[in-house]
């Protein structure tokens, strides 16, 4: 049952959310469009500031060319540089010419993309929609850059924001999207539907149904096209084979006999580097068994990639100290099959990026975040792949805490991604009936 006052609050919030853009049908997206994305392309265009939240290998690259195309005479994508050139391409297949700069200034009519390193120098005055791609960096940035992207766009008429479905216990990215995409303030999203305790800000027991509804009228979340009503024909994974590597290493722990916990961050920190060459050692053996295939392996630490790209031949490391346009070339060469084996972080490559042509990854350690590791497997693991895709969890026997943590907020996640997608399925379908 709703608690008194929630019906009123939801039934204001839902008076502000006017559609703010051109009135157009599916029919006149392009045809490369599936049914369903070109439906769901045409009601953002509608919407006019819009979310769409949709799981990896869905197509939200083409919807965002097709929105943007459709939303002004000048539009902005910002993305990650390396998908920025990836979107050129997509654009080309549509028969849009979106062009890549980073002139900034005020931008002549067109479809133009950048990097969000680029941001500050467009003329916002100038731009009639912007989307951002890869929106979940509104809540991994700081809350610097957040603020930019946010007050810098705020006067452009016609908002988009994609990325994967976001997990809705998951209150900084809900709400600093909404914000973005001016439906409500961060302060008032907090406020009438979360609750701050012990472990941080949570849902309202009773909130969940009425924040469903509200986001419904500018949000849609969606993990496959049945989700919609469409049939599923062509977006079937063939599987996913997740193979721990818990390897059982001595380490000394202060104070104990034997090892028991990781003992706080300190202690985690400890545990990886003294770990850190029998880890590498088994990743190059996974590489080396399978020498043939193209291999993926993401690392936390910059010994952990020094370690591996040394002792693999070929290997390629894209880290921290390259320029974004090093990164991106990098990034692109492993798409391109030009790099066999790719050697990074999760907080560099995890996004946006299409490695479909690779089913073979491995984690060389792995951190208490959820998001980075499911955005990492969904590089290759995404609609498109052909093969069954093989993921090394590569742990010492000590660090396997940290494995059961990201499982329980995988878990946790996909029980309550489940529950948007249905709140926001049954919004559509009575949009369709109405």
């Amino acid at each position: 049952m709703t608690a008194p006052g929630y019906a009123e609050f939801l039934a204001a919030k839902a008076r502000r959310v006017e559609h703010a853009g051109p009135d157009v049908e599916a029919g006149q997206m392009h045809p490369m469009l599936h049914d369903w994305q070109a439906e769901l392309t045409a009601w953002a265009v509608r919407t006019g500031r819009a979310a769409l939240w949709e799981d990896t290998g869905l197509g939200k690259t083409v919807q965002q060319i097709e929105w943007a195309r459709h939303s002004g005479d000048t539009s902005l994508i910002v993305a990650p540089l390396a998908v920025c050139h990836q979107t050129a391409r997509e654009a080309a297949k549509l028969g849009v010419d979106a062009r890549y700069t980073r002139d900034g200034g005020a931008l002549p009519p067109g479809v133009w993309i950048t990097n969000y390193e680029q941001v500050s120098k467009f003329d916002p005055a100038s731009i009639d929609a912007v989307v951002l791609d890869e929106a979940s960096i509104l809540k991994n940035s700081d809350g610097k850059t957040r603020r930019l992207l946010t007050d810098h766009f705020a006067g452009v008429p016609r908002r988009l924001a994609c990325t994967a479905t976001p997990a809705p216990n998951e209150p900084e990215e809900l709400c600093s999207q909404a914000e973005f995409l001016g439906h409500a303030t961060r302060a008032n999203m907090l406020a009438a539907y979360f609750v701050h305790d012990d472990q941080g800000w949570r849902l309202k027991g009773h909130a969940r149904g009425p924040m469903f509804a509200w986001m419904a009228s500018w949000a849609v979340a969606l993990r496959r096209p049945s989700d919609l009503g469409y049939p599923d024909t062509g977006y079937d994974l063939p599987g996913l084979e997740i193979v721990p590597e818990l390897l059982p290493v001595a380490i000394e722990a202060e104070g104990q006999l034997f090892p028991t916990d990781l003992g706080g961050v300190g202690g985690r920190a400890k545990v990886r580097r003294d770990t850190l060459d029998a880890r590498c050692g088994r990743a190059v053996d996974l590489v080396a068994a399978e020498p043939d295939e193209p291999w993926l392996l993401w690392c936390g630490l910059n010994d952990e990639a020094d370690v591996l790209t040394r002792a693999i031949p070929g290997a390629v490391n894209v880290g921290g100290s390259m320029s974004p346009e090093e990164k991106a070339e990098a990034l692109l060469g492993f798409a391109d099959g030009h790099i066999n084996v790719l050697v990074t972080k999760p907080a560099i490559a995890s996004q946006g990026l299409n490695w479909q042509h690779c089913a073979r990854m491995a984690f060389v350690g792995l951190s208490d975040s959820y998001e980075q590791y499911y955005q990492a497997i969904r590089r290759c693991y995404r609609y498109g792949q052909t093969r069954v895709v093989r993921a090394h969890i590569v742990l010492s026997e000590l660090e396997s805490q940290i494995a059961a943590n990201v499982a329980r907020k995988e878990r946790d996640a996909a029980a309550m991604t489940g529950e948007l997608v249905a709140a926001m399925a049954a919004n559509t379908h009575h949009r369709r009936a109405a």
